[in-house]
């Protein structure tokens, strides 16, 4: 098989999703756009070795419909011999993207790639799609559907998660990515987002909020007991697992993902065509899988996708030395931690979602860039990139530093 090698992974900051957030102006396109060019300026790649661009899109409608991934690679100023297309594995899609792009290198069908994602949750709003899972009852009744919210508390009730566990853990995320952006850990990857004139809009995430501490976070009520209450999704939790007596609420908005705006890329390729475009190649992927998981619970998947990752590659959870877990809430990455007994300064060392935000269908491909900066900051040799997925599912990847 051949290898397929990562060259370059670049983001935007992620902009607040709402109207008053600093990349709202921005189109889905434009922030795609952003994202491969400057794959193609800072690589000075020529795009005649480019094979295929695969991007994530979790709300493909609108502006954001039509095979975003063609289109950016045109605004960007790729050939016109450089296809594209969008995939959907809802919050896993940038990391799917990425994958996808490199089983097209490691099949020996294609030479080089490009993975990665795109979200503007502020014009597309989340849900946008639609989808036969929350409202038709030939699929809603038999997997138990209950909002994520309502599965991340049922995580949480289940696995022994308190309201302070969950809140101490969101306090840790904003103190990492502020350390992370007060550092410059980010400088390598982050790419500003600029105007027609080249005018900055954004250069930093602005859903972080450092000072953020137990105390302002306890003023904050649980955000989804009216769900479960007037919603019936209380009950239909105790219908799934019926050794809860009652959900303990314990998330709300300073403890689950925030909802931003940001799109990613990530060059890859075999070795030849890294020599073709002068480039020196910064990891390897080493393997990736993934695995559908109780849709009810629904966001245990990073737990069941590693146990698959590591069978399938004979490696152990202390081989691997730095985790990006995604945040979409904090009880999943605790219950992560709690799994596979892994050390918390492991795991998201630079913060995450709860801090910088979740802008679904490019997180993935973000995290596995945030992991790769950090390997080489610290000489580290392997990371595992893993999210949780909607309707039970998750992807995970591993990746080693060269």
């Amino acid at each position: 098989m051949t290898e397929a090698f990562i060259y370059d992974a670049v983001r935007t900051p992620r902009g607040r999703g709402k109207q008053d957030g600093s990349l709202h102006e921005v189109s889905t396109l434009g922030l795609a756009t952003t994202a491969l060019q400057a794959i193609r300026e800072r690589n000075k790649l020529d795009t005649k070795l480019v094979d295929d661009v695969v991007m994530g899109c979790v709300d493909p409608v609108g502006e954001a419909g039509g095979d975003i991934a063609r289109v950016a690679a045109l605004t960007a100023g790729y050939g016109d011999h450089v296809p594209g297309i969008q995939i959907n594995r809802f919050c896993a899609s940038g990391l799917d993207a990425v994958n996808f792009a490199a089983a097209q290198v490691m099949s020996g069908q294609h030479d080089m790639t490009i993975g990665g994602g795109v979200e503007s949750m502020s014009r597309v709003g989340i849900g946008a799609s639609g989808g036969a899972w929350p409202v038709d009852p030939a699929i809603a009744i038999p997997s138990y559907f209950m909002p994520q919210g309502i599965s991340a508390d049922l995580i949480a009730t289940k696995y022994g998660f308190t309201r302070d566990d969950c809140d101490a853990y969101a306090v840790e995320s904003q103190k990492r990515a502020g350390k992370a952006w007060e550092e410059g850990r980010f400088k390598k990857s982050v790419v500003p987002v600029k105007d027609v004139n080249g005018l900055t809009i954004l250069a930093k995430d602005e859903h972080m909020r450092p000072q953020t501490d137990m105390q302002s976070l306890a003023a904050l009520k649980p955000s989804f007991v009216m769900m479960a209450e007037q919603g019936g999704f209380g009950a239909v939790a105790i219908q799934a697992h019926p050794e809860i007596e009652a959900v303990n609420h314990v998330h709300h908005a300073g403890n689950s993902s925030g909802i931003v705006d940001g799109a990613a890329a990530v060059l890859i390729g075999n070795e030849k065509a890294g020599k073709a475009a002068g480039l020196k190649p910064r990891a390897r992927i080493r393997a990736f899988v993934n695995i559908g998981s109780e849709p009810a619970i629904m966001l245990t998947g990073p737990v069941d996708v590693t146990k698959k990752l590591l069978a399938k590659t004979g490696m152990k959870i202390s081989d691997i030395d730095l985790f990006e877990v995604n945040e979409a809430f904090a009880s999943v990455v605790l219950r992560f931690n709690q799994a596979f007994d892994v050390d918390p300064a492991r795991v998201n060392v630079n913060g995450g979602a709860i801090a910088m935000g979740h802008p679904l269908g490019a997180t993935g491909a973000m995290i596995l860039g945030t992991a790769l900066d950090e390997l080489e900051r610290t000489g580290k040799s392997i990371a595992l990139i893993t999210l949780c997925i909607g309707v039970g599912m998750g992807t995970a990847t591993i990746i080693e530093r060269i």
